[in-house]
């Protein structure tokens, strides 16, 4: 029988620095120590300007304490490059004589190089004081479908009455990653644009209402899957549109990502093409969240009980 007392979840996630002179290292952390261009590096150090320090880390406590909570069993978070580290979980976990850890990740689309980095760093910091039952992906969770959906729907609304007009197009985001990646079999790329047509249909949108692009293409070279939101915005504008709403389905709180690629770089570049642009709320602490992460760590524990 399980133990409710020596049970607890695990959060995963990226991790982002506290501040801007933390990026160096941050990057080193994030490419396996492999040096990055000095120009990339001070590129990345001028978008976390701009946004003034990435809520990453208080907003993924905050989602834990909320889920914690719900749950009424300990929930810890773990970030594969800042602190706190996995390593800094595994530790904290190990010392309150936990037995049980349901693992999940804050990326609930699977990828390699998302999904997969977080669970090798996982095995690699733990001993044999816990087992782990780690969750592969809930890209399709009908509780996350509903959170991104009461999202859309809000701004979409609301987007769409400042434009004049009944239905702006949505472009559906998610993290691109390395093309290679997905053609050696990963799922990622199927699994997001899953979640996208799900969140559309959940709202009501037709399918001639949306589109699907990736964002935040790596900046060290090599081919990235796309296509890439500013070419699906000129593609919108060609189709006569002079207004885009964005949802990113692959994240689910603020950060760089989406204050800095979204709210200025992509916004700025839009404006730029004589269009508005417009975003969904992210999830953040979302009571449908925090409803979704609960089923998810529940379907685990009783099926281990």
């Amino acid at each position: 029988m399980l133990n409710p007392e020596k049970t607890a979840v695990l959060l995963l996630a990226h991790g982002s620095p506290d501040s801007v002179e933390e990026v160096p290292e941050f990057l080193l952390r994030v490419t396996g120590g492999r040096a990055l261009p000095s120009a990339v590096v001070e590129e990345v150090k001028h978008r976390y300007g701009l946004i003034g320090r990435s809520p990453l880390t208080e907003r993924t406590r905050k989602q834990g304490e909320l889920l914690s909570r719900e749950l009424g069993l300990p929930v810890y978070v773990g970030m594969r490059n800042w602190k706190p580290f996995i390593a800094d979980a595994v530790r904290a976990i190990t010392s309150d004589g936990i037995e049980r850890v349901v693992a999940i990740c804050l990326a609930p689309q699977n990828s390699r190089t998302s999904v997969g980095l977080y669970r090798s760093s996982l095995a690699s910091n733990q001993g044999t004081a816990f087992t782990i039952d780690f969750v592969e992906s809930w890209h399709d969770h009908p509780l996350l479908i509903k959170a991104f959906a009461e999202k859309l729907r809000a701004g979409w609304d609301r987007a769409c009455r400042e434009m004049g007009t009944q239905r702006i197009p949505v472009i559906f985001t998610a993290h691109s990653v390395p093309a290679r990646t997905i053609s050696e079999g990963d799922p990622y790329e199927n699994q997001a644009k899953e979640t996208a047509s799900l969140v559309a249909r959940e709202a009501g949108l037709s399918p001639d209402d949306w589109i699907f692009a990736f964002q935040s293409q790596g900046m060290s070279g090599g081919a990235w899957l796309g296509p890439r939101v500013e070419e699906t915005i000129l593609s919108l504008k060609a189709q006569g549109h002079r207004g885009v709403f964005v949802q990113p389905i692959g994240f689910l709180c603020d950060h760089v990502e989406v204050l800095y690629d979204i709210d200025i770089g992509f916004k700025q570049f839009a404006e730029n093409e004589g269009m508005r642009l417009w975003r969904a709320e992210s999830l953040n602490d979302s009571p449908l969240l925090t409803a979704a992460l609960s089923d998810v760590a529940k379907s685990r524990l009783v099926a281990a009980a």
